[in-house]
C-alpha cells in the first residue's frame, strides 16, 4: 500500500504547519507518510522542513519529507492538500487596516467580512484558481482541506470555478467555543453533545446538552454570576438573539452594524480595534523564535492542536468515522439560507469522504444575520468570476459594519484606494478605479 501523500501549500506558516504535523504523526498510520511542503519563501520553507524533521523525530515517526519552492512538484500525486496560504502576507494585512482607518472605519480582525475580508479574498482568488487547475491535472482525486480565510468567500469561489474539486473549509471556532462553554459551566467537555450551524465565524449553537439535558440554563446562571461576561460582544448577541455565536467577540463585532461604529459600545464591550495587527507581530516573533531554535539545535515543544485536517485524513484513509465541522455548499443543508451559498455544518467523515449533515431551518433571527453575510460573500465572488469591479463596491456597500460607518461615496473612494494599494495582487479585470 502506497504511503499517503499530504501536500502543504503555504507551509511557511510554520507554527500552523507544526501543529498539523504533530497531529498527523500522532497517528501510527502516518508515521511513514509522504509530506510535501511548499512555500515561495525559501527561508520559511527551510524552517518548515527542519520543523517537520524535528517533530517526526520527537514522535518516533519516519516520514518522507520533501520541500518545494515550485508548487506543482508538491502537488504531484498528492492524496490530500492542506492550504494555509496568506497572499501578500503581513504587508497586505497592514494595508487592509491602515487605509480604512484613515476613513474612520474600524476593524478588529479583518479576515472574514468587511473591507479587510473583501480584499483578502480578492488577493487570494487568483492563487485558488491556479491551485485548483494544478490539482485537476496532478492529483484529481485529492481532497483540498482549506484553512485560508476568508473561508466562506474562498470556498464559494472554488466551488464556482472548480465545481469538481473535493474541497472543504476547516475552522476550529465551533470546537473551541463548545470546549470553553463547557468549562465555563463546569461540565466535562467529553460529556457534552452539541449542534451548531450557520456560516463560518457566524454559526450558532443550536443545541447544547448533557445526557439529553439542555445546558443553556447553566450558561445563563454562569453569566448572571459573572457580570463582566456581559461586557463581551458574543454574550451580548446571545442575550438578544437566544443562540450563542461560535466566534470570538472580536470577530463577531465586525459582521454586524451595532458595535464598532459607536465609541460607547467599544468601551462597554472592550473591543480591541486593530488587534489583528498585534497578532501579526506576535506571529512574526514566534516564527523567528522557531527558526532560531531549529538552527541552533535547541528543543522545541511538540504539541498537538486537535485540528480537523489530520482527523479527516485519518478517517478517510482508515475508515474511522468522525464528526467534524466543515464549510461546504448549501445543497439542502440549511433551508433558510441560499442554496448557492457556503454554510458551516457538522459533517460525518469516513472512507467515503466528507458527508455534510442536513440541519434544516435556522432560527429566523440568526438566518437573517447570516443572509447579510452571505450576500456580501456572493458579491465578492461574483466580482472575481465575472471580472466586474463594480461588484467590489456593491459588496462593500452591502457590508453591515462598513455601511454603518461610511456614506456611499466614501465607500467607493475607499475601494479605489485599496485597489491601488493591492493592484499587483488582483486579477487584471478588477484593477479599475471607478470613483463615485
Amino acid at each position: 500500500m502506497t504511503a499517503t501523500k499530504i501536500a502543504f501549500i503555504g507551509a511557511g506558516s510554520v507554527e500552523f504547519t507544526q501543529g498539523l504535523l504533530a497531529d498527523l504523526f500522532a497517528f501510527p498510520e502516518f508515521a511513514r507518510a509522504r509530506i510535501a511542503l511548499h512555500d515561495i519563501d525559501p527561508e520559511r520553507l527551510a524552517t518548515s522542513e527542519a520543523a517537520a524533521h524535528h517533530i517526526a523525530a520527537e514522535l518516533g515517526a519516519t516520514p518522507l519529507v520533501s520541500a518545494h519552492l515550485e508548487r506543482r512538484a508538491a502537488l504531484d500525486g498528492a492524496d490530500f492538500v492542506i492550504n494555509t496560504v496568506q497572499i501578500g502576507m503581513n504587508r497586505a494585512t497592514r494595508t487592509d487596516f491602515d487605509i480604512p482607518a484613515r476613513y474612520g472605519l474600524r476593524q478588529t480582525i479583518g479576515d472574514t467580512l468587511g473591507i479587510g475580508g473583501i480584499f483578502r479574498a480578492l488577493r487570494t482568488f487568483p492563487l485558488l484558481r491556479s491551485l485548483a487547475a494544478d490539482m485537476a491535472e496532478l492529483c484529481p482525486d485529492a481532497h483540498l482541506l482549506n484553512y485560508t480565510n476568508p473561508m466562506a468567500m474562498n470556498l464559494l469561489y472554488l466551488h464556482r470555478v472548480a465545481p469538481g474539486l473535493r474541497a472543504v473549509g476547516l475552522c476550529h471556532s465551533v470546537y473551541w467555543t463548545m470546549h470553553d462553554l463547557s468549562e465555563l459551566i463546569g461540565t466535562p467537555f467529553e460529556e457534552v453533545t452539541y449542534l451548531a450551524a450557520g456560516v463560518n465565524h457566524q454559526s450558532w449553537v443550536l443545541r447544547f446538552e448533557r445526557a439529553g439535558q439542555d445546558l443553556y440554563p447553566l450558561l445563563d446562571e454562569a453569566i448572571a454570576k459573572h457580570p463582566e461576561l456581559l461586557r463581551r460582544v458574543r454574550v451580548d448577541m446571545y442575550r438578544r438573539l437566544g443562540h450563542y455565536p461560535t466566534e470570538t467577540s472580536e470577530h463577531s463585532s465586525e459582521y454586524v452594524p451595532w458595535y464598532l461604529h459607536h465609541d460607547a459600545e467599544i468601551d462597554r464591550l472592550r473591543l480591541p480595534v486593530g488587534v489583528y495587527l498585534d497578532i501579526v507581530e506576535e506571529n512574526l516573533a514566534t516564527y523567528a523564535r522557531t527558526r532560531d531554535a531549529l538552527a541552533s539545535g535547541r528543543p522545541l515543544p511538540v504539541e498537538g492542536t486537535m485540528e480537523y485536517a489530520p482527523q479527516i485524513i485519518h478517517s478517510i484513509v482508515t475508515g474511522t468515522p468522525r464528526t467534524v465541522y466543515g464549510n461546504v455548499p448549501n445543497h439542502g443543508l440549511i433551508d433558510n439560507l441560499p442554496a448557492d451559498s457556503v454554510v458551516e455544518v457538522p459533517c460525518l467523515v469516513d472512507a467515503l469522504g466528507v458527508q455534510p449533515t442536513r440541519v434544516g431551518a435556522l432560527p429566523p433571527q440568526c438566518a437573517a444575520l447570516n443572509r447579510g453575510y452571505v450576500s456580501v460573500t456572493d458579491l465578492v465572488v461574483r466580482a472575481a468570476v465575472l471580472g466586474e469591479p463594480r461588484h467590489i463596491r456593491h459588496a462593500a456597500m452591502s457590508d453591515p459594519a462598513t455601511a454603518a460607518t461610511l456614506p456611499v461615496e466614501r465607500i467607493w473612494d475607499l475601494c479605489d484606494d485599496l485597489v491601488r494599494a493591492h493592484e499587483p495582487l488582483l486579477q487584471p479585470e478588477l484593477r479599475a478605479l471607478l470613483g463615485h
